[in-house]
């Protein structure tokens, strides 16, 4: 990871300020998606970024130890070694960015990691996940017993009342008191913007917690009806511009739910090549939250390799 952002004051003049010209966000959007995408080696190229950029995540009722153990060697492994033999990337290191589990698999997460000799960091979903509903030292608690199993990384959720009905310095202290009990361990916090309603809230809630000392801000839990889009994004990485332009910290930005397709992980990395630049192309400052897409991503791979599409049985499971 980059130096952390160690957060600043709550700057309240600067939060009632922002207005966002919703016109303009979307205009923007649209000229993203419209950008050409590369092919044949380019592609290939650029769709192996992606891949040391996704944080490998399994976020169900049904989580046992042994489908974590098998998305952990998914992650260290992510595409067959003969593909990237082919491409002459067998031996680089490509592995995802980490594995994002529930508190609870925490533990499975590290011991299957570490039986395998990988130092992938496991990160975990806490703070009453993904309501947000619950008591603050329930939430608290939640951290720490994830921090105390091995988790390197926190995705914290904000609470969206407070967010909502205005009461930005009770927000800010939340996520101070969750960046504490993060102590070492990164800490990314999902606004859950398909709850906040507009573009204006979801900067300022953006603000408030790169404030409090967020190292990421994302976009969503993957539980909501509305989850990455590309105009919230552009919302939220201007947020991180003019936060790294005020007080010269940068903060990561991941986008998560609903990114199935090897092509949606290419705009959304000429997303940040566009609008933060080369700097924020890499796993210390963007991350995709997926479980789905690095199995499209094989695909595509299989395909610039062999010049056929694989069977899904073709390809080890995700």
């Amino acid at each position: 990871m980059s130096a952390r952002n160690p957060g600043t004051k709550l700057d309240l003049e600067w939060v009632s300020k922002v207005k966002v010209n919703t016109q303009a966000v979307l205009k923007r959007a649209q000229q993203i998606q419209a950008q050409k995408i590369p092919k044949k080696q380019w592609q290939a190229a650029w769709l192996l970024k992606a891949i040391t950029c996704i944080d490998l995540t399994t976020l169900a009722g049904d989580d046992t130890p042994s489908n974590v153990h098998r998305l952990c060697l998914k992650a260290i492994q992510p595409v067959r070694y003969d593909l990237l033999k082919e491409l002459d990337m067998h031996d680089k290191g490509v592995t995802t960015a980490a594995v994002c589990v529930y508190p609870s698999r925490v533990a499975d997460a590290v011991k299957s990691l570490k039986a395998a000799n990988s130092s992938l960091p496991v990160a975990s979903v806490a703070t009453g996940f993904p309501a947000g509903q619950t008591p603050l030292e329930t939430r608290l608690q939640e951290v720490r017993m994830a921090v105390a199993d091995g988790a390197t990384e926190i995705d914290i959720v904000i609470n969206r009342t407070l967010a909502l009905t205005g009461q930005w310095e009770a927000m800010y202290d939340e996520i101070r008191q969750f960046r504490e009990a993060c102590g070492d361990a990164h800490m990314k916090t999902i606004l859950a913007i398909g709850e906040l309603g507009t573009f204006t809230t979801v900067y300022k809630a953006s603000l408030v917690s790169m404030m409090a000392g967020s190292d990421f801000i994302k976009t969503s839990t993957g539980k909501e009806s509305v989850n990455a889009t590309y105009p919230v994004a552009i919302v939220m990485v201007r947020a991180i511009r003019d936060y790294f332009l005020s007080t010269g910290y940068k903060v990561g930005f991941k986008p998560a739910g609903g990114i199935r397709t090897a092509s949606e992980s290419l705009v959304w990395l000429i997303l940040m090549k566009e609008e933060l630049g080369n700097e924020w192309l890499n796993p210390h400052l963007f991350r995709l939250g997926a479980s789905s897409l690095l199995a499209d991503i094989e695909r595509q791979i299989y395909h610039h390799v062999t010049g056929k599409y694989a069977a899904y049985h073709e390809l080890p499971m995700a």
